[in-house]
């Protein structure tokens, strides 16, 4: 989907995805003592601006200039601080390193995926967490979020053999409700991941 696409999604509608952080990602930010986040593809800022308010260091991109102003405008009425710029998934380069990067459903041809997550094992510290919520395959026939082409839908193998260099902490596929605003609502088929850079 073009960049243009996004911008009108975002300009006609309130908020996509809601207001509130995602559960997986809201349950590491709170056992997890704050240090440097990269949220790529992060939107309108839900789970920057709740990283934010517990003290972590944040970046983030979007392909979208709209989502990134609407994210700054959210994290000044939420009195807290995110660096924020307009960045492409393909393009992305680890030019600095993290204590934890955040994946929060980001769907992407396999080709542009390998290479991504390439550099995202780049971008984290020794010992640094990788956090990944994403829908499964099986989310093509459900009907409360994410693209229709089965080759952007996650698989537990994949991801194994994307981050082969990472402890895997907790991968598992499961349906859970989604509340996350009007594009991420009903029963859905996900698969989250949580690691830790060897």
């Amino acid at each position: 989907m073009s960049r243009q696409f996004w911008d009108q999604r975002y300009t006609d509608n309130e908020t996509l995805y809601g207001n509130n952080p995602n559960n997986f990602f809201k349950l590491f930010i709170d056992l997890h003592k704050p240090g440097a986040l990269l949220l790529p593809a992060e939107g309108e800022g839900r789970n920057a601006i709740y990283a934010a308010s517990k003290g972590w260091q944040v970046d983030a991109f979007d392909f979208s200039e709209v989502a990134k102003e609407k994210a700054l405008a959210n994290a000044k009425a939420a009195n807290v601080h995110i660096n924020y710029w307009v960045g492409d998934i393909d393009g992305f380069k680890a030019l600095k390193q993290y204590d934890a990067v955040a994946l929060i459903y980001i769907h992407v041809l396999p080709h542009i995926r390998k290479k991504f997550h390439a550099e995202i094992m780049k971008s984290l510290k020794p010992t640094g967490f990788l956090i990944l919520e994403a829908f499964g395959k099986e989310q093509l026939t459900l009907s409360s979020g994410g693209p229709k082409d089965e080759a952007m839908l996650y698989d537990a193998p994949s991801l194994c053999s994307d981050f082969q260099f990472l402890h895997i902490l907790n991968c598992e596929q499961k349906n859970v409700f989604l509340e996350e605003g009007s594009f991420h609502h009903g029963e859905a088929s996900v698969l989250r991941l949580s690691g830790q850079k060897l």
